[in-house]
């Protein structure tokens, strides 16, 4: 039984079936690490890390706040006191307070205080022989003066504000957080409450027997509620499910690969809210203050806008953002609920080879996968529309090749007479000769349209000898790009005689993951066009997909030169197929200029790291728009004391504040300013810091954040 039931993911996969990279025979497997709280220390044999990490506090909060264990704030700030205006008061109050009572104690203001005590009670309680009640009644009252004075004497000096910020509450609240109180019967999650609602009580008896005894792992959670779902929905049947978990335990439903963890973590992830965590927001007064100190994290909700990243070359855009989404969506794709393509140049750090189901080395000899330059399609006129916009997608007006329907036209009329021949698509070579137009492939692929009935495409080959003979025929500028991939480091790459079966982007209906290596080293132009190929084959596949419950994702680490009008409309019908992409780029430079505005418009996430220039400061600082401040001009003027008194009264109030007495005038004001200026962006984020926006895929939003990556 799979990760969605009891489907066989491996039946209806049109690429080839995916499998991790295995070592040896006879070398030891790797266990991977089980969860604690958070996920990644090694487990204790009752299972207590995993149930206090299951049953730790979530809270509803804003987006991209990391959800486990996080302390909601209040969204404004409040007006604090000074610490030393504070206690100084406070001090001051006190010793007034104590004066007071002194001079009331020693008679020096008169008995008149006393007055309500000799109205108000007989004679015969204050001047009887009872000496013990009597003195109880004196010093009761002297007792309620006493407490009269501390109570207006804590309120003059504010002592509540000082023991909420320098007492034990505040000593409790910077401490270690306790571990959560047991749930109520009936509400532990580890008892998997849904299941028993619905019948499948063995079940749950089953796994909850395993997150004790320490056999569950946070992966099996998430692995087992999406099989669940899949009950819910009709996909799955009940008995099917429970048989597997009577069966398998925490192991049921399993991944097509059979892990049940990546062999290493190095970002904290939560699989319950799917969040994996980035950083922190930064305590600065330009983020909101329900964000400041909070943990910054990204899930499928936010990912599903997509994100595109800008910042120069080791600002952390692989370290710190790709490595951990591409880790996080790898532990989705384990559970069943995610595909994740990752896309970098060969060593760039985007994960093991081991964390991955298939992984494509373009123009590496010892690739197990190849990669299908059709996109596994057996359209002629798709096929053509996916090649175009990886070949010529890029060049702009008023390039012959600019057009991209012309390209596409070209192709389809060599494709389908083509394919209608041999019954597949032309190889490299093949195609190069074809668009290169010398008369011996177009005479012999006529003759054998001819020959096996196939006259009506004779018009497609027609058509195409007569563009061949006009000026600025977009063929041969398909020809210099596909000599581009036509080199002797591809000779064993894009197959299409059936020797091998290419991987194709149109697997992505199961929890597969997927890693391409792009020659980038020595072949910089033929991994641009690869990169090409990968995103709209990619944006093809997932909007075209019949059950889009599985979140899509790709990652494309330094996408230079991928950006195209039609890759950003592509980007914009993804969010409607719960699917999203991340792009990061050195700078908007690697972006055509009419295009940075669209891009930046079409992606829900955006984020720049520090070392941005001012120019694509601006960029972001336009898209991030203007907000209404409340601005104070305050004008302080010092106030001369001319008389002993009023000289000590000075002296007095600059003890308490600090500050020499003045006059002042307030002006309030509202204007409007950039939430962050090209300077700023440019000049004022800290290395090893990002700012970052977010918009989910309801529409909620989040201001741009400084993100300090590093904690």
């Amino acid at each position: 039984m799979d990760s969605e039931g009891t489907r066989d993911t491996r039946a209806t996969h049109t690429g080839p079936v995916p499998r991790p990279t295995r070592p040896p025979e006879g070398t030891p497997s790797l266990v991977p690490p089980m969860p604690t709280m958070p996920p990644g220390a090694p487990p204790r044999p009752d299972g207590s890390a995993f149930l206090a990490w299951l049953r730790a506090a979530r809270p509803v909060t804003a987006p991209g706040v990391w959800r486990l264990g996080h302390r909601p704030r209040p969204e404004t700030e409040p007006e604090l006191t000074p610490a030393r205006q504070l206690l100084s008061g406070a001090v001051i109050a006190f010793l007034v307070g104590w004066l007071v009572w002194s001079l009331l104690w020693n008679g020096y203001l008169g008995g008149w205080w006393v007055l309500p005590l000799e109205l108000f009670t007989p004679d015969s309680w204050r001047e009887g022989n009872d000496r013990v009640g009597n003195a109880v009644l004196w010093y009761s009252y002297y007792t309620l003066i006493a407490l009269a004075i501390l109570f207006v004497v804590a309120r003059i000096g504010r002592w509540g504000e000082v023991w909420r910020r320098f007492g034990p509450p505040a000593w409790v609240r910077s401490a270690t957080p306790a571990e959560p109180p047991p749930p109520a019967p009936g509400e532990d999650p580890a008892d998997w409450p849904e299941l028993r609602a619905h019948g499948a009580h063995e079940a749950a008896e089953r796994l909850a027997a395993e997150a004790r005894t320490g056999l569950m792992r946070d992966v099996d959670h998430a692995r087992i509620g999406r099989a669940w779902q899949g009950v819910r929905s009709g996909t799955n049947t009940l008995a099917a499910f429970t048989g597997a978990v009577l069966r398998d335990g925490s192991a049921a439903c399993p991944h097509p690969s059979g892990d049940r963890d990546l062999p290493a973590r190095q970002a904290r992830h939560d699989l319950l809210t799917g969040q994996v965590r980035l950083g922190t927001a930064a305590d600065d007064p330009r983020n909101p203050y329900q964000y400041r100190g909070a943990g910054l994290a990204l899930g499928t909700d936010l990912l599903g806008t997509s994100l595109v990243a800008v910042g120069p070359a080791g600002s952390g855009k692989t370290g710190s953002l790709v490595k951990p989404l591409a880790e996080s969506l790898c532990l989705h794709a384990l559970a069943g609920r995610a595909a994740v393509v990752s896309v970098g140049a060969a060593g760039a750090g985007i994960g093991p080879a081991e964390a991955y189901d298939v992984v494509v080395r373009v123009g590496h000899p010892d690739s197990v996968y190849d990669l299908d330059l059709y996109g596994g399609t057996t359209d002629p006129d798709e096929a053509a529309a996916i090649l175009a916009e990886a070949l010529v997608g890029d060049l702009a007006d008023p390039h012959p090749g600019s057009d991209s329907r012309r390209s596409t036209t070209v192709l389809a009329q060599l494709l389908g007479p083509f394919r209608a021949v041999h019954q597949r698509f032309p190889s490299v070579p093949e195609l190069r000769r074809l668009l290169d137009g010398a008369p011996g492939p177009i005479a012999a692929l006529r003759k054998a349209l001819t020959e096996t009935g196939h006259a009506s495409l004779l018009r497609e080959l027609d058509a195409r000898e007569r563009q061949q003979a006009h000026p600025g025929d977009v063929a041969a500028v398909l020809a210099d790009r596909v000599a581009l991939l036509d080199r002797p480091a591809f000779a064993a790459f894009f197959d299409t005689s059936g020797a091998s079966r290419p991987f194709t982007l149109k697997a992505l209906d199961h929890p597969v993951r997927v890693r391409i290596d792009l020659p980038q080293r020595g072949h910089a132009d033929a991994s641009r066009i690869l990169a090409r190929l990968v995103l709209a084959q990619f944006t093809a596949a997932v909007t075209a997909r019949e059950d889009r419950s599985l979140f899509a994702c790709l990652l494309l680490d330094e996408a230079a030169g991928v950006v195209t009008p039609e890759s950003v409309r592509g980007i914009q019908r993804l969010r409607s197929a719960n699917a999203g992409v991340v792009l990061t780029l050195r700078t908007l430079d690697d972006v055509p200029r009419p295009l940075r505005g669209p891009l930046l418009g079409a992606t829900g996430c955006r984020m720049a790291f520090s070392g941005v220039t001012p120019w694509d400061g601006q960029d972001f600082a336009e898209v991030w728009g203007k907000e209404w401040i409340e601005t104070r001009d305050v004008t302080d003027r010092q106030i001369i004391a001319e008389t002993p008194a009023g000289k000590a009264v000075h002296m007095l109030r600059r003890v308490i504040t600090g500050q020499a007495p003045t006059a002042r005038a307030v002006t309030v004001r509202q204007v409007e300013r950039e939430r962050w200026s090209a300077s700023e962006l440019a000049h004022a984020v800290p290395p090893g810091h990002a700012v970052l926006s977010l918009t989910t895929v309801r529409g909620e939003h989040a201001p741009p954040l400084l993100v300090d990556l590093r904690s």
